[in-house]
């Protein structure tokens, strides 16, 4: 079985969206650029700049984007997968490859949900990667440092992501070094997502997602609150309108797909973090990063792989 990852806010670097499928990309992955530009009535090609990613909103937008065109790409020539999964914002893209949103909605949904996060904190606050310490070791981290710290994302048992204001991430990071963490570093995200801080905004969204026409999925769909695989439409709308809110268990997710039965996981662009986090959690399966590889390099890798996974 073969399960689609869509990274979140974080994996973005400048130009990611001109690098989509190499030096020649695929036409499935110009047509899903001008597709999105028509219905934000903006140039999304303009999104990637290094001025337009200090914005929550461009980055965002631009990593849903890279992710359909990309999984649109692969379902041209022959790759689809089973399950899918998205963190964090990457499950808009994850919800639309299943069928259970249009295109369309979701990037609405999501360029109103990047502008109610970042008009919630405009400044001053961001996230923190922690790794070598677990939940517990985090949790106790975070009350001793009396901080207004939260935990944000579960990435692995041991790679875990805090939220909160720079002063807060400063003395949680002091702490968590001081305690054996092998790294504490911040993440290229400025806004403290996946905690109570974003209580008003997950609201709103929730309001707004209610109008939105959600199916249920064709293929399975894994969930970031619960990582649990979500069947109706109506569990899909509240996980794409709260997880904003709520921490992402997203190593739970991974495992999740592994019991469904994905042995090969492909990451959608850009970055390879998903791919590398799926490495540690499940040895025996096959992990393959799309990044900037050419759509046919990155098909026949797949087949290959499904075929050392059936041997």
């Amino acid at each position: 079985m073969i399960a689609f990852l869509f990274p979140g806010q974080g994996a973005q670097t400048p130009g990611f969206l001109h690098r989509l499928g190499g030096e020649k990309p695929h036409p499935a992955i110009a047509r899903t650029l001008d597709e999105a530009s028509d219905v934000l009535g903006e140039n999304v090609h303009m999104l990637d700049t290094a001025d337009a990613l200090a914005s929550t909103v461009a980055v965002q937008v631009a990593l849903v984007v890279a992710g359909v065109a990309a999984a649109r790409a692969l379902a041209d020539v022959g790759i689809e997968p089973q399950a899918v999964a998205g963190l964090s914002v990457g499950a808009y893209g994850a919800a639309v490859v299943s069928g259970a949103i249009a295109f369309a909605d979701a990037l609405k949904l999501v360029r109103l949900r990047a502008q109610l996060m970042q008009d919630a904190w405009p400044r001053g606050y961001g996230m923190l990667a922690v790794l070598g310490l677990n939940e517990t070791e985090i949790a106790r981290a975070i009350a001793d440092s009396g901080a207004d710290a939260y935990i944000g994302n579960l990435n692995a048992p041991r790679q875990i992501v805090v939220s909160g204001s720079d002063d807060a991430l400063a003395r949680v990071r002091d702490i968590a070094l001081s305690r054996g963490a092998r790294k504490a570093e911040r993440l290229c995200v400025s806004v403290p997502s996946h905690c109570v801080l974003l209580d008003d905004a997950a609201r709103r969204l929730i309001e707004a997602a209610s109008d939105v026409h959600i199916d249920a999925p064709r293929i399975a769909y894994v969930g970031n609150r619960g990582a649990r695989v979500l069947r109706r439409a109506d569990a899909i709308r509240d996980d794409l309108a709260t997880n904003l809110r709520y921490p992402v268990r997203w190593h739970d997710s991974t495992i999740a797909l592994a019991e469904l039965g994905a042995m090969v996981f492909v990451e959608m662009p850009p970055g390879q973090t998903l791919t590398q986090l799926a490495a540690e959690a499940l040895p025996d399966a096959a992990g393959i990063a799309m990044d900037a590889s050419p759509v046919s390099t990155v098909a026949a890798r797949v087949r290959a792989a499904c075929r050392r996974t059936h041997d």
